[in-house]
């Protein structure tokens, strides 16, 4: 997989009042409903829907600065941060990463304490070629280019910026030799991130045949019947979903595409199954049977962005299926980072101890992510016998309020 993120950093978004979060390729928020999962995955929708909006858009999307800040405490925070380690341009490496700081700060006006002017700052820091560096930071209405060498900074000059515009949304348009090639490629990546999660009633319906959908798996799977259509071009890919599919509906024969009501442009997902005259259309099948297509669609994307978050992935899934779904996800991480929130037992069995985060919520509402360190989980699994996780987890061993003596 060509880069990667490899730490978020978050302050006073929604319940992560302050975490820090290490990401592999696979990387899996194990914890109750509640204690910020699903919040970490909206840490990259957020970022994402700057750059294809710009900051003031997206917060308004969502409610404005009060509604995206930290819920918990008396009074609502002053500022929110994010930060972003990655390895995804040319001259990064895990010990020169690419880094990327957005920090939103909000003032109370005088005479009005219920309005509030916004201003925002954000770095920008990545390797040029061997010893060089360059930082960009944007406060205000400048952002001013530095350049690093030998341990020496330069100024390599500053232009005027729209005073709550982004940099994620501005900053590409820069030419080459001031960097606009890097901010370029972390934009890019942060723009293709994909929240997804199986919106069944939507992922039912047919598609027209020669769908102009089918290129991207949309984040609610609600284009499902045009992206198979596509992917069936591809008959090894295929053939091993299908063989999946099977090996989860023992009662599958076939996957195919027949046409609605008589229309030659229009197909419908229908599925073969053991014992029946005829064919059962996606919109008459299970809602455990949709959502492991719209999944097993996801992990055999062959054109996948650079990071995928899923929402409750064990929703509607017997447990019987995931073990063929951490499989997969091992799998589609080397194509894809992936970043997935479970709260199933039997799917965290199936982990490794680096593959997964446990998740927790203190008193005053903040989220503690990670609860346990890795190196406590593994310390956990070998006193208690190699026990697997979930049920380690599920008992409240991997709760993460042990103390030294109960280890």
């Amino acid at each position: 997989m060509p880069g990667r993120l490899l730490e978020l950093h978050v302050e006073n978004f929604r319940s992560l009042r302050d975490v820090t979060i290490p990401l592999g390729p696979l990387t899996v928020l194990v914890g109750p409903n509640g204690v910020g999962k699903s919040n970490v995955l909206k840490v990259f929708d957020f970022l994402a829907s700057i750059i294809r909006t710009d900051l003031q858009p997206a917060l308004d999307e969502r409610g404005g600065f009060d509604e995206v800040g930290f819920w918990g405490g008396v009074r609502p925070p002053t500022s929110m941060k994010i930060h972003l380690k990655a390895t995804w341009t040319t001259h990064a490496s895990l010990r020169a990463p690419d880094e990327y700081s957005l920090t939103i700060r909000r003032r109370s006006l005088p005479n009005n304490p219920d309005s509030y002017t916004l201003s925002r700052q954000e770095s920008f820091a990545f390797k040029r070629t061997q010893g060089r560096g360059r930082r960009i930071t944007i406060s205000g209405g400048e952002a001013r280019v530095v350049d690093r060498k030998a341990g020496r900074d330069s100024d390599g000059g500053s232009f005027g910026i729209q005073r709550l515009s982004s940099g994620l949304s501005t900053l590409p348009r820069l030419g080459r030799s001031d960097g606009g090639e890097e901010v370029t490629r972390v934009a890019e990546r942060l723009s293709s991130f994909r929240v997804f999660d199986v919106d069944v009633a939507a992922a039912r319906q047919p598609t027209r045949s020669r769908s102009t959908l089918a290129g991207r798996l949309e984040s609610h799977a609600e284009n499902l019947a045009a992206f198979l259509v596509q992917l069936s071009a591809d008959e090894e890919r295929w053939e091993h979903l299908t063989k999946d599919a099977r090996r989860i509906l023992p009662q599958l024969e076939a996957i195919e595409f027949e046409q609605v009501g008589g229309y030659a442009d229009r197909l419908a997902v229908v599925l073969h199954e053991r014992g029946l005259r005829r064919t059962t259309p996606l919109a008459d099948a299970s809602f455990g049977t949709v959502r492991l297509l719209g999944l097993l669609a996801m992990l055999y994307d062959p054109s996948p962005p650079a990071l995928t978050c899923v929402e409750e992935i064990d929703h509607g899934l017997h447990p019987q299926a995931l073990e063929l779904i951490v499989e997969r996800l091992r799998e589609a991480s080397e194509r894809t980072q992936l970043i997935v929130a479970t709260h199933s037992p039997s799917l965290v069995d199936r982990l490794m101890p680096q593959e997964f985060i446990v998740c927790d919520r203190d008193e005053e509402g903040a989220s503690t992510i990670p609860a346990l360190s890795t190196e406590d989980v593994e310390a956990i699994v070998a006193e208690t016998g190699d026990q697997p996780l979930g049920e380690l987890w599920f008992s409240g061993v991997l709760g993460g309020d042990l103390t030294e003596d109960e280890l």
